[in-house]
């Protein structure tokens, strides 16, 4: 990938960075019934790092989903979680990254990662990543 650079300085090095990182499996259980239901996971003391400026970031991630055949096992959740402390990674990757492991984990009917991030510099940032069969 080209190394192509923006007017504040910001690299698709920068953007990327934390994508590639191997983190825990999220494991799971089976998921007693047939119904939808919805299951609803906060986490209020995220911590992440800016990959270009090394700062902490800080925020609350929730995860709601309608499971299927399984469900998230939240201490493996939990653990999966703490390997974003010290990583290098943009608030905009860690909702969708999250996101996309949890899909691939228990394969939910939908589910919505949210990350509430506090403000930095003025600016309060909430984003928002989807999914639904």
């Amino acid at each position: 990938m080209k190394n192509k650079s923006t007017s504040m300085g910001y690299t698709s090095q920068h953007a990327a960075k934390g994508n590639a990182v191997e983190l825990p499996a999220i494991e799971a259980w089976d998921n007693q019934y047939k119904r939808d239901y919805e299951i609803k996971i906060v986490l209020p003391e995220f911590t992440s790092v800016c990959p270009k400026t090394g700062l902490p970031d800080f925020g609350t991630i929730t995860i709601t989903y309608v499971p299927d055949k399984l469900c998230v096992e939240l201490k493996s959740l939990k653990y999966y979680l703490l390997q974003y402390r010290n990583m290098g990674i943009f608030m905009e990757n860690i909702a969708n990254r999250i996101l996309d492991d949890i899909i691939k984990s228990i394969k939910p009917k939908k589910a919505v990662v949210t990350g509430e991030f506090t403000p930095r510099g003025g600016l309060h940032s909430v984003i928002t990543a989807t999914y639904s069969r």
